[in-house]
């Protein structure tokens, strides 16, 4: 394995996939089968030449039991959430500035550019910022996963604001993804995971 493989790990080895045990192995295949397709799909890196595996997906062969259970939680949002793909990747890049989380950004920014999201509000997300051009439900959308990742509460006239635009299904959609990448990037900061493109 190169230094620069290496490096893809961040505080963890990157795990061989003929070194798995059985469950692991399960998970790998897995995530093989889900998760690196969509990630070629959108034009971000998920393993090393050699198929290991890089960014939060690395990680989760540690403790496939408690992870498995987790990623089925991610697939079971994607599936049925009542939230267009441009205000999730909405959601998910501004949770991911409040982190400032390398590789959540570098590959939501891939993400989010297959969803339609213009290069200017990529950059402007991945700041913290407010991007000009999104629709008025995106907008409302990156001020809600801002306001609640940094203050932890919402206030009442933005709470208000969104109900009326998401209605109460929508809004507990939107927690529930803002909860799940709030997991995503502890994962990936506390391991110092970083994002590869210097590194491929």
């Amino acid at each position: 394995m190169s230094n620069q493989t290496e490096t893809l790990g961040g505080r963890l080895p990157l795990l061989d996939p003929q070194m798995l045990s059985a469950e692991q192995k399960g998970l790998y295949d897995r995530m093989n089968q889900t998760a690196v397709p969509w990630a070629d799909s959108a034009h971000f890196q998920s393993k090393t030449k050699d198929g290991r595996l890089i960014g939060p997906f690395n990680p989760v062969l540690f403790s496939p039991r408690l992870t498995s259970a987790f990623l089925e939680l991610q697939a079971i949002e994607e599936k049925h959430t009542s939230l267009s793909d441009q205000v999730r990747q909405v959601l998910i890049l501004s949770v991911g500035a409040v982190w400032k989380s390398e590789y959540e950004l570098y590959a939501h920014s891939a993400v989010a550019r297959k969803a339609g999201l213009s290069e200017e509000s990529i950059r402007s997300l991945v700041s913290g910022g407010l991007p000009n051009d999104l629709s008025d439900q995106e907008k409302i959308a990156q001020r809600f996963a801002l306001q609640l990742s940094t203050e932890h509460c919402v206030d009442d006239a933005l709470y208000r604001e969104a109900e009326r635009t998401f209605g109460q299904q929508g809004l507990v959609d939107a927690i529930t993804l803002i909860g799940i990448y709030h997991s995503v990037c502890a994962l990936l900061n506390a391991f110092e995971i970083p994002a590869p493109q210097a590194q491929v």
